[in-house]
């Protein structure tokens, strides 16, 4: 074989033609052909990124801190690769807090009935208010929040709880200082940042700069010492709170909003789990004597009647609560409805009606009922292991304690060894490092299936 041959010939994926033994000898003369041999040249291609057309616009350089992918798309994204490795595999998300159960008919049939009159020139309506319609924004007000002070007026119905943080956030701006518990719904702190209420993340400590971190761990009973916090503008407290499933006492929420009014701080109160709460603990800030002067509160139905893609919730803002200098923050948030958001959709709306109806409410409470049983079986089946587990009892989320672990590695251990998709704690914040979030929104036979595999782990 002649060398020009020789570098014709190609390699195998492992190099063996290159590092196969050769029988060349160094000192031999050897005769080129000249006539066969061409000009071989090596010619650098640019990058497609180097040629790629470029606006002059900057990009937003509070988005650039965020340190990765919001928590749930990158859950999803490690998911889809498991599947990819395991294409049999029967996997079972217990991560994502998405509802599993149908929507109660008494439900749907007041949804269907309003999309079906938007047939009829008689029950067609296009645009409407875009705080909500009237009808629902008295039931809400009469359902959840009769005998609080709390008025019809009072109520931005939205497209859900998620959505209306972000446009909070608009209202109060980039000159705040937020502080927000830890552990903690992630939306809290990825909208500060984006806002540019934060400084850069800092590794070493696993926390964004500017913003008040307020550990709640099992050592606290989840409430945080509020007298090691510094003084901050707006406060998110989230109860039952995602991730650990931990409701607030009244005490603790009389001391909550005692701090908030000696500070002239805002809380930003999440109510987005109430209806699981079994116990006596308060199921609004507002039950709360002088919480209407410093708190506001967010909710939805996502979680009660399986809207989480149907999408609808509400905001309720007081008219005692004022701006420093004596403007209503209701009508700032107004405003910011007004400009972003066309109102819900009137399809969902009807939905949110009917769920506030005696049927619906009802439904309502058999669905959330079904979730707390998965909640009990998923408690015993840790507490049986011999795992420290706190939640499930007014939240339909479980709060697993593995000591000394890295969260993510035992979310991939799980999946890897389970087929059981899980939410690593630390994912809702430093406070939530060593700890895994199991979700009880799952079809009965899936529960059952996953805590038997669970067994089968760490027996």
């Amino acid at each position: 074989m002649s060398i020009t041959q020789s570098l014709s010939t190609p390699l195998s994926s492992s190099s063996s033609t290159f590092l196969a033994p050769s029988t060349f000898n160094p000192r031999s003369q050897v005769t080129l052909p000249v006539k066969s041999l061409g000009v071989c040249k090596c010619i650098a291609a640019p990058q497609e990124a180097d040629t790629a057309y470029k606006t002059k616009v900057s990009r937003n350089g509070n988005i650039a801190k965020l340190q990765a992918g919001y928590l749930f798309p990158e859950i999803a994204r490690r998911r889809n690769a498991h599947l990819l490795k395991y294409p049999d595999a029967k996997v079972i998300s217990l991560g994502i807090g998405d509802t599993t159960e149908p929507i109660p008919d008494a439900i749907t049939s007041a949804m269907s009935k309003r999309s079906h009159a938007l047939s009829t020139v008689e029950g067609y309506s296009g645009y409407g208010a875009e705080q909500g319609e009237r009808p629902l924004r008295s039931a809400i007000a009469s359902t959840f929040y009769r005998d609080l002070g709390i008025e019809d007026d009072d109520i931005f119905v939205s497209d859900g709880a998620k959505c209306d943080i972000s446009r909070l956030q608009i209202v109060f701006g980039s000159k705040i200082k937020m502080a927000v518990q830890d552990p903690s719904y992630p939306a809290y702190v990825d909208s500060s940042v984006i806002m540019g209420q934060t400084g850069y993340y800092q590794k070493d400590v696993e926390k964004f700069a500017n913003i008040e971190y307020m550990r709640c761990n099992p050592e606290n009973g989840f409430f945080p010492d509020l007298s090691s916090i510094s003084r901050p503008d707006i406060i998110f407290f989230c109860s039952p709170n995602n991730p650990t499933g931990a409701a607030a006492t009244r005490e603790q929420l009389t001391q909550l909003v005692k701090f908030a009014k000696d500070n002239g701080s805002i809380i930003i109160f999440d109510s987005a789990y109430a209806m699981y709460i079994s116990g006596d603990n308060p199921r609004s800030i507002f039950e709360i004597p002088g919480a209407k002067e410093v708190a506001l509160e967010v909710s939805s139905f996502s979680k009660y009647a399986g809207f989480t893609g149907v999408r609808l919730g509400w905001t309720v803002i007081p008219k005692q609560l004022l701006f420093s200098d004596g403007f209503p923050v209701a009508k700032d948030f107004n405003r910011i409805v007004c400009t972003c958001f066309n109102g819900a959709s009137n399809i969902s709306q009807a939905g949110g009606l009917a769920c506030l109806s005696p049927d619906g409410l009802k439904a309502m409470q058999d669905v959330i009922g079904f979730y707390k049983e998965n909640t009990n079986i998923i408690v015993e089946t840790f507490d049986s292991l011999g795992f420290k587990v706190y939640g499930g009892k007014d939240a339909p989320y479980v709060w697993v304690h593995f000591p000394g672990r890295n969260s993510w590695d035992v979310f991939a251990e799980i999946l890897e060894k389970t087929h059981v998709v899980t939410t690593p704690g630390s994912g809702f914040g430093p406070g939530g490092e060593g700890f895994v979030r199991v979700s009880a929104f799952g079809h009965r036979e899936n529960v059952l299936e996953a805590c038997r595999r669970f067994k089968e782990l760490y027996k």
